[in-house]
């Protein structure tokens, strides 16, 4: 019989039943005609068919299990029997689950979190063959390219059977006041066609719609129309306002595709071509040097990509050649040549995020396995005591002829049942987990990442599940059948002998826990402190108190010099508001995730390599330094001498003036940069301190500052206001201040305190969650602690009655119990701190100005895991010491 008509006849027993003994009704009825042919009587021949035909309840289960899948019955019965035991112990049902669901839900609330961001395919026509073109040195590999680059390579190139470039940016939905930005993305004219992706209504972008002078179209996501036009279909067809221009509407996008860059929800897709539209008269698609696109695409027909990396690499000096900088040096230009192309698979998509958080994470997944140990040791232990009080019915189990493999299969498909359970609750608590982890990653910026759960992460949780079941159940089963029914059937004798052994294996669960626990008690101790430092570390300048103001005024349309003058009078009608004590204006801010750096020369300084020559560099109104309190060292800060076609000047930081003019106050001294021609030269009139650039916890960077009035101010102005109350009381009269001036000017408002916060995510996270996990690690070894001596002092009740009633003082009982806690303790904290040494290492990159092998960390967390064990055996110890002897030898 087919497997599927067997596993059919299962739903339908009654009916197979029946038909069953229809079947050996007519195999007898046919015999007893047979027998009565051949001369029998009824009677007779209905007796001798029945003794050939054999037991019929014999017959009838062979018949049954031909007509039925045996096993799969089987399994079915243990899971009834299961759920009904585990409905006779709720308590010990729940905190079993619960304990589970929160260690395998913390895997894969990880997990998710992982397989978004680094495993999961992008929504495209076969993801796989998506390349992503790189360039550069062999010691230096780059991503992003020119708009030159991108053309040559478009017209050159016949190693991809489809190319296409994208520069991601925010496009400003609002048309003057505050900024209302949304994701999105300048596209080539092919970006959909090479990516598969349809629309859902409208059409797409084409090679049609990419050429210089192009209209403005544009695409939008699925969700962004569903919130902006609430599902429309006239939407398209309409106009969209981007930074201030209309775009025509053409098309909504499939929904499930939100772009290529993993971790950003792209809802607006325009052609590279009206680069020019948004920002006129300052494009960069001509620009040599202004590295802003990426470039992907998929090998030619019969290609691999180490053939398709190898034939682009041929056409490399030919492209480059073409391309060179014109304004650059002739060392950079000679460099610039010599650079190759080379590609790199990407079915996962390119991702900033993904570089900046997948060690975290992966530390972070050991984390949770440690979690889920310390949980399923717990579970161990309940299973070790169930199986204790369970010795009577396994015996008689046995007594019957139960084998001891059968019980075996029962009780583990028990632990099964629980961590099947306890994976029910961890889908549950993992949604909800990693919806709150990418909230806190969000608090720098913008972030989407798909958490839908998908066939891997469901496997994951299965397989941890069916592994813990297995696991950790399989030795509290096997030791529950290892006693023989005699002995577990004694009344007075009951089992004395394998509850020390029980006990004894329970003190090593507990031991091993209270081990991984120190070491992430450690663990969270090194990120705290981290965490610590880098909330109060020096940073050279005061970030309390500072309203961050950026504004934006490509949508009026000045001038370069209209620019310069309209940001000088914001800022001087800034600093006359009500409760500014000062303010200042600059291209950059501190930590703000931009960076500008060029090389500096000076007489008589050779640097060891390239990069030394390098300096930060920022642009910056007069009293800057005073607004944000960095200390003047020497020298004078930017005052009104300093203005276009007067000597150039700049201040710079003491590193900068210790390693270029190896003197702590260089003033009068001058430098070169590499920007026109020969370059500009500056005279260096003041030394400010070292202060953070891009990173709080980076190394110290030289910088140099340069007056604004003596640059371009350019479209984008950065200003800075410092008042004593709260800095954001100040947003309102800044808007009314620069609608005033004009209504079209885009504003954004932040704090400093709140910039420096956003840079800080990853080891907030960090410390946020290894301290989290560290105290659940806690609280499981303390349940496991107190489960370990309860069960300890409830065996003991004679032995602690005998003592007391022959006198024993109750804190001697009391001692006894604790001093059982502390000998645990003991080496939980010896073993643990081995484990700590040596697993804390991995930590090394995410600390700082702190150790791994910190000692004072280790001291404090074995303090705390003391105090914490102490806590739960105090409760069991006083029970013990309260206990009533007459009550206990009564039980006797």
């Amino acid at each position: 019989m087919a497997w599927y008509h067997r596993l059919l006849n299962m739903t339908r027993r009654d009916r197979l039943a029946r038909d069953i003994e229809r079947e050996m009704a007519f195999h007898l009825a046919e015999r007893v005609d047979d027998l009565m042919a051949e001369g029998m009587s009824e009677a007779e021949a209905t007796r001798e068919a029945r003794l050939r035909f054999g037991n019929p309840t014999l017959q009838r289960e062979r018949t049954y299990g031909q007509d039925v899948l045996l096993w799969l019955e089987s399994v079915l019965a243990d899971l009834r029997y299961a759920f009904r035991a585990l409905r006779k112990s709720p308590g010990f049902a729940v905190v079993a689950i619960m304990s589970l669901g929160l260690g395998i839900g913390a895997n894969t609330a990880i997990f998710s979190l992982l397989n978004a961001l680094v495993m999961r395919t992008l929504p495209v026509e076969n993801p796989q063959e998506l390349l992503l073109l790189t360039f550069g040195s062999s010691e230096n590999t780059r991503t992003y390219f020119t708009n030159p680059l991108w053309e040559e390579l478009r017209e050159q190139q016949d190693a991809l059977s489809g190319a296409f470039s994208y520069s991601g940016r925010d496009f400003n939905l609002a048309t003057g006041g505050e900024v209302r930005n949304v994701a999105g993305y300048w596209v080539s004219g092919e970006f959909f066609q090479v990516l598969g992706v349809r629309p859902v209504i409208g059409r797409t972008l084409l090679p049609s719609d990419d050429f210089r002078g192009c209209p403005a179209v544009a695409v939008v996501s699925h969700g962004f129309w569903q919130r902006e036009y609430g599902g429309a279909p006239g939407a398209v067809g309409g106009t969209i306002m981007l930074d201030g221009h209309p775009f025509d509407l053409v098309g909504v996008v499939d929904p499930a595709f939100s772009g290529v860059d993993v971790g950003i929800a792209s809802d607006v897709y325009t052609p590279l071509c009206t680069e020019p539209i948004v920002y006129p008269g300052s494009t960069d698609l001509d620009a040599r040097s202004s590295w802003f696109i990426r470039i992907m695409g998929r090998p030619a027909r019969g290609l691999t990509t180490a053939q398709a990396g190898a034939r682009l690499a041929t056409l490399a000096p030919r492209i480059f050649g073409v391309t060179v900088p014109q304004h650059w040096g002739a060392e950079a230009q000679q460099r610039y040549g010599e650079y190759t192309l080379g590609v790199r698979a990407v079915p996962n998509g390119v991702s900033s995020l993904r570089r900046q958080y997948r060690e975290a994470l992966l530390v972070l997944m050991g984390v949770v396995g440690v979690v889920l140990l310390i949980a399923c040791g717990n579970v161990a232990n309940l299973l070790l005591a169930r199986a204790t009080k369970r010795q009577h019915e396994v015996a008689i189990r046995r007594a019957i002829g139960s084998g001891r493999w059968r019980l075996v299969r029962q009780l583990v498909t028990e632990s099964l049942l629980l961590s099947l359970l306890g994976a029910v609750v961890a889908v549950a608590f993992a949604r909800w987990a990693s919806v709150f982890l990418v909230r806190m990653l969000s608090a720098s910026g913008g972030l989407w990442l798909d958490l839908s759960l998908d066939m891997r992460v469901l496997g994951f949780t299965l397989a941890i599940a069916t592994a813990t079941g297995v696991l950790f159940g399989l030795a509290p089963a096997w030791r529950a059948t290892g006693i023989a029914p005699q002995a577990a059937l004694r009344t007075a004798g009951r089992g004395v002998t394998d509850r020390h052994v029980r006990f004894a294996t329970g003190k090593v669960l507990v031991v091993g826990q209270l081990a991984l626990s120190l070491s992430l008690v450690v663990g969270a101790g090194l990120l705290i402190g981290t965490l610590t430092r880098l909330l109060t570390i020096d940073t050279g300048f005061d970030r309390n108190g500072v309203l961050l103001v950026s504004t934006d005024n490509r949508n009026v349309g000045y001038s370069p010099e209209e620019s310069r003058v309209v940001g000088r009078e914001l800022l001087e009608r800034m600093r006359a508001l009500p409760g500014v004590s000062s303010a200042s204006a600059a291209r950059l801010t501190p930590i703000s995730n931009r960076a500008w750096n060029n090389y500096m020369f000076v007489d008589g300084y050779t640097p060891p390599e390239d990069r030394d020559a390098l300096v930060w560099f920022n642009s910056t109104s007069d009293d800057y330094f005073h607004t944000l309190r960095t200390p003047l060292r020497a020298g004078r800060d930017f005052d009104a001498r300093d203005v276009q076609g007067s000597a150039k000047v700049a201040v710079i930081s003491e590193t900068t003036a210790g390693r270029f003019f190896g003197e702590p106050q260089p003033l009068g001294r001058t430098f070169r940069t590499e920007l026109g021609g020969e370059g500009e030269t500056y005279e260096v009139v003041g030394v400010v301190a070292d202060t953070k650039y891009e990173e709080v916890d980076e190394e110290t960077l030289a910088i140099a500052y340069l007056p604004l009035s003596q640059s371009g101010v350019g479209t984008a102005l950065q200003f800075q206001l410092r008042t004593e109350g709260d800095p954001r009381a100040l947003a309102p009269m800044v808007t009314n201040v620069i609608e005033e001036m004009h209504p079209m000017i885009s504003v954004r408002f932040t704090t400093l305190s709140d910039q420096v916060a956003a840079s800080l995510t990853r080891p907030r996270i960090l410390a946020v969650l290894s301290g989290f996990f560290g105290a659940v690690a806690l609280l499981l070894a303390m349940i496991g602690l107190y489960g370990t001596l309860s069960y300890r002092v409830t065996s003991r009740r004679n032995e602690i009655g005998v003592r007391l009633a022959l006198g024993a003082a109750r804190t001697r009982v009391l001692r006894m119990v604790l001093g059982e806690v502390g000998r645990l303790v003991i080496l939980g904290v010896a073993l643990g701190s081995v484990v700590a040494l040596g697993s804390t290492r991995l930590l090394a990159t995410f600390l700082f100005e702190v150790t791994a092998s910190d000692p004072v960390t280790l001291a404090l967390s074995a303090i705390v895991l003391a105090v914490v064990a102490l806590a739960a055996g105090a409760l069991p110890a006083w029970r013990a010491a309260r206990l009533d002897p007459m009550e206990a030898l009564r039980e006797e």
